[in-house]
């Protein structure tokens, strides 16, 4: 049976996003998995891997707003973490094997402060070995475990915000604001060289994903017990207070032309060609993502498929 077929027999169900708080333990596909579950459908996908140690916000798309992932511009992510100096570790993190202890003096807390205010602004990060990352087709945490290290290309990250909350050494608790791809355990394993005690990331809790804040997240066993009383869709994100594009509101005849696949003619004021829009009905549930073309037309570049209920 292919795919197609088995989604096909799907029963429908209303679609948006699901803000999981992910426990320690669990990796991204185990919350998936569990959504799968909870939700009656294959149709999930996370956005944005947390590795296993940390906890916190992962937003998963279901359903139809698979289709959307793509069209969600904010990237940024928030993290609250502990960095523990004076361990350097493997994977970088509280979970890797130990390499090298720190014997001498922990470093006082201005130099800390300063330490880490070097590493505000863009700066290039090399993603560690124990990651998602592929080389040559092969995530880069398969050949660490077989004991490789392979050369990976240096990538430009943002740092907006790098706060010191607590220094009680050896454990330096900090919050971060940063672009998408961040890595903080690379941070601690920085800062952990910049002080010369070496460090690893202690534990990381993510508050935010792009749109997606710890307010939003639900704890899994929170969400089986909603699930068992069938109200867990109620917690559905609707797609269009999240995509971080302009509204356009279409009528019924509208939405049936684009759901088809035709461009429909602009209105409104006037936009530069190229402009992206989340088209949507009267209810609010967005109907494709349309892109102005030369000629005032709004050609769909991704349609969503109707559903009763859906918003």
């Amino acid at each position: 049976m292919t795919r197609r077929s088995r989604r096909d027999r799907e029963a429908p169900g209303p679609h948006g996003f699901l803000v999981v708080d992910k426990p320690a333990g669990w990796t991204s596909h185990d919350v998936v998995d569990a959504a799968r579950g909870w939700l009656g459908t294959r149709r999930v996908g996370h956005m944005g891997t947390l590795d296993p140690l940390a906890t916190g916000v992962l937003p998963l798309a279901v359903r139809a707003a698979t289709k959307l992932v793509p069209f969600v511009t904010n990237h940024d992510k928030s993290y609250a973490g502990a960095i523990e100096l004076g361990i350097e570790t493997d994977t970088l993190d509280a979970d890797g094997r130990v390499l090298r202890r720190h014997e001498g003096a922990w470093p006082d807390e201005a130099a800390v402060r300063a330490a880490l205010a070097a590493f505000v602004g863009e700066i290039e990060q090399i993603p560690p070995m124990f990651s998602a990352v592929k080389k040559g087709g092969v995530p880069l945490h398969k050949l660490a475990r077989e004991g490789r290290e392979v050369e990976r290309a240096a990538k430009r990250v943002r740092i907006d915000r790098l706060e010191l909350l607590k220094y009680d050494p050896p454990r330096v608790e900090i919050a971060v604001d940063c672009s998408g791809g961040t890595y903080v355990r690379v941070l601690a394993a920085e800062l952990g060289r910049a002080l010369g005690c070496g460090g690893h990331l202690a534990d990381l809790r993510r508050t935010r994903s792009g749109p997606f804040g710890i307010e939003h997240a639900a704890a899994p066993d929170v969400l089986e017990r909603e699930a068992a009383a069938g109200v867990i869709e109620r917690r559905l994100i609707p797609p269009l207070g999240v995509l971080g594009l302009a509204a356009l509101r279409v009528t019924e005849e509208e939405a049936r032309s684009l759901r088809a696949g035709n461009e429909i003619p602009a209105s409104g004021a006037p936009l530069a060609p190229g402009t992206r829009m989340a088209a949507h009905d009267a209810s609010g549930g967005v109907v494709a993502i349309v892109e102005l073309r030369p000629g005032r037309r709004l050609k769909p570049l991704r349609v969503v498929e109707s559903f009763a209920g859906a918003r």
